[in-house]
């Protein structure tokens, strides 16, 4: 019974691991300040299961947008929360 429960235990441990968030290369398209919202050109996003596309994601933190403009090249992270696209990192890329 212990060996199962430690097995189970791996097993969560590694799901876990693969769904983590990973570094995002896009460009900002457009920055809604007031609602809280980037516009994103960007690559495949991994632990989203999500092609390279264009897309709207709400800011985990809105005060992020005010580091970047329209056309910054940037890093990002995304995941969903509360059943949202959510940027929840957000970095001018170099």
């Amino acid at each position: 019974m212990r060996k199962l429960m430690i097995a189970a235990a791996l097993s969560m441990l590694s799901t876990v691991a693969l769904a983590q968030a990973v570094p995002v290369e896009g460009q900002i398209i457009k920055i809604d300040e007031a609602q809280g919202k980037v516009t994103l050109k960007h690559g495949p996003i991994k632990n989203l299961d999500m092609d390279g596309m264009t897309m709207v994601f709400v800011a985990a933190d809105p005060t992020m947008l005010k580091a970047v403009k329209v056309g910054d090249k940037v890093k990002f992270e995304a995941d969903r929360v509360n059943g949202r696209l959510t940027v929840t990192k957000l970095d001018k890329a170099m």
